[in-house]
């Protein structure tokens, strides 16, 4: 049992000795910091049946605590607070199943599985930083869900065709000359994306001499030549034209190129990809079946409906009329393609707020259907990233690609290190890998730190700051911590825990305690589907640990007893906030 499950049991036998109360859901908070104590039990919900005040109450169960509990050393009460300090051996005791646990922090096996969807790029443009908060909160929460207990699948939909990829052709039909990634020295995706932007300038060109001409500018925008001719293509590639087709093919792997190049520099990757040319059509036959069960419904124009009113939605088109799928079709059907092809217990997609209609959508008709694996669909929404100069636009051009950011920030983060002059001994391949694991951690914890749900403002300069709340801030403390664990190494000092007479520091205690919450953390992360959690919590233990170097000395202190135990409290430490910035998918350097 660990000590909260103890504490709650103790607690638990005290309210029913004084006040005869049986199964009261007794819930332990972290004490606040400005009171004395590391657990606080709330007394408020048993003043109606206890008939007592809240601080009698509190008073009665930490005179009992006291006297019966081998964990609580003492307590003080405030209003309805019950703050509960624990025996150094408690402590000390906690502390040796910690350091002693390799896997502490990872959870066994509930037997369930997860897939998590994440990435979804479209291969008219590389990657930007809108994809990279995706990116890293896909590929941290897969890590957290792991790491909490399920067996987790990784995929992609890649979003390869439409009306959109059709533009990025057209354009490089009509304007490319041949020109290739090997002959332009230009990435595969980025030179896709050229040809994207390049449409949307000859497109408002023409929408303006449409208008010039007395058209309205939504007129003038469905017959522009170029948006007419887009759609035609289009419909030659649904037809499976051999001259559109290559020309698609050979763009495509272009930007798949560049795609992996960017996944490798970011370190995602993926269990299986799935590709939209290979889906889109699936969900006809789903929509065939579901009107033959009366769950859809035809219009006069042979449109297919469905009517969601009663789930506080709205009527919801299908099919259209000409018998072509829409987006909620091929959702549909990749869906049903993969629990077919894994039968996961739970199924996340990870995708921006402004598609959160269209999953309520596709998660009620799946319920209407009576697909089972329904009430396992879940959508992580999470919001927009905003710049100090507003907001990206693809078409514009406008957006910050996720290659160059992270070049800037390889390039910031070699600056700010070689200003503070304490690399001068790494050799370059050592200082290039350093330069890189700050760029990586200050991009992703920037981009983790801020609720999923919250839409953000990125800051490239203040990430990659060595104090305060950031990656490298941590990552500092971290390569502190192993300078010490060599130190200790080199002068023979084990990290050994003392015998039960050992009377602790207060810092020492709080470094405990703020390990102890590790797995509770990684729990509640998983929860909540929450990277953030996961984030504060290495934040904060960096921070504590901070605080118990600055108060303790670790090798000068006379009593060898407590020099072992900080260097093994160091050491657990350095393990945890390795673990924690792991499920964020950062490393940490052994030197900075």
């Amino acid at each position: 049992m660990t000590i909260e499950a103890i504490l709650k049991d103790d607690i638990q036998k005290a309210v029913q000795k004084h006040f005869q109360l049986d199964n009261q859901e007794i819930i332990l908070q972290p004490t606040k910091k400005e009171f004395e104590g590391f657990y606080t039990f709330v007394t408020f919900p048993l003043t109606k049946a206890a008939r007592k005040a809240p601080a009698e109450i509190g008073q009665i169960i930490g005179d009992e605590l006291i006297a019966s509990s081998s964990l609580v050393a003492g307590f003080n009460v405030v209003q309805g607070f019950l703050n509960i300090s624990l025996k150094d051996s408690t402590w000390l005791d906690l502390f040796g199943k910690i350091s002693s646990d390799e896997t502490f922090g990872t959870l066994p096996s509930n037997g369930k599985s997860v897939m998590v969807e994440f990435s979804s790029p479209n291969t008219n443009k590389p990657l930007h930083l809108g994809h990279l908060r995706n990116n890293f909160l896909g590929d941290s929460l897969s890590k957290i869900l792991k790491a909490s207990g399920y067996d987790v699948i990784k995929t992609c939909l890649v979003n390869d065709r439409g009306i959109h990829i059709c533009k990025s052709m057209l354009a490089y039909r009509e304007l490319g000359n041949g020109e290739t990634p090997e002959s332009s020295g230009i990435k595969g995706d980025h030179l896709a994306g050229k040809y994207y932007v390049l449409f949307d300038i000859e497109y408002k060109k023409q929408i303006k001499a449409l208008v010039e001409q007395g058209l309205s500018e939504e007129e003038a925008a469905k017959k522009a030549p170029w948006i007419l001719e887009a759609q035609q293509l289009l419909l030659l590639w649904e037809n499976n034209d051999p001259e559109t087709v290559a020309l698609w093919q050979k763009m495509n792997n272009w930007v798949y190129e560049g795609f992996a190049e960017t996944y490798k520099k970011i370190g995602v990757s993926f269990d299986k990809t799935y590709y939209e040319s290979n889906t889109y059509l699936l969900g006809k036959d789903i929509i065939e079946e579901g009107l033959q069960k009366g769950v859809f419904f035809k219009k006069a124009d042979n449109s297919v409906w469905i009517d969601l009113t009663e789930e506080g939605l709205d009527e919801k088109l299908v099919l259209r009329g000409d018998g072509t799928s829409v987006y909620i079709t091929q959702d549909l059907g990749t869906t049903e393609l993969k629990n077919s092809d894994f039968g996961n217990d739970r199924y996340l997609w990870v995708v921006g707020n402004e598609q959160d209609y269209h999953f309520k959508v596709l998660f009620a008709i799946l319920k209407r259907l009576g697909r089972t694996y329904a009430d396992g669909c879940y959508h992580i929404s999470y919001g927009m990233v905003d710049l100090p100069s507003g907001k990206m636009k693809s078409r514009e051009g406008t957006v910050v690609d996720a290659d160059d950011l992270v070049g800037q920030m390889v390039q910031t983060a070699s600056d700010r290190t070689q200003e503070l002059g304490k690399i001068d001994d790494f050799n370059s391949d050592e200082a290039k890998q350093l330069y890189n694991q700050l760029a990586l951690g200050a991009l992703k914890y920037f981009l983790l730190k801020v609720d999923p749900k919250k839409r953000m403002l990125f800051n490239p300069e203040e990430s990659i700051d060595f104090q305060g709340h950031t990656g490298p801030f941590i990552q500092y403390t971290y390569a502190r911590i192993r300078s010490i664990m060599r130190k200790a190494e080199q002068a023979g000092i084990p990290a050994e825990i003392p015998g039960n007479s050992y009377e602790m520091h207060q810092a020492e205690r709080e470094l405990v305690f703020a390990l102890s919450q590790y797995p509770v953390k990684v729990l509640a992360a998983a929860n909540e589907f929450a990277p953030s959690l996961i984030s504060q919590y290495a934040f904060d233990l960096a921070k504590v640990y901070n605080q118990f170097y600055a108060e303790v000395s670790i090798f000068s202190d006379p009593d060898p007893e407590a020099v072992k135990l900080r260097v093994a409290l160091s050491g657990a430490v350095a393990e945890t906030i390795r673990k924690a910035l792991g499920l964020l998918g950062i490393d940490v350097p052994e030197r900075m």
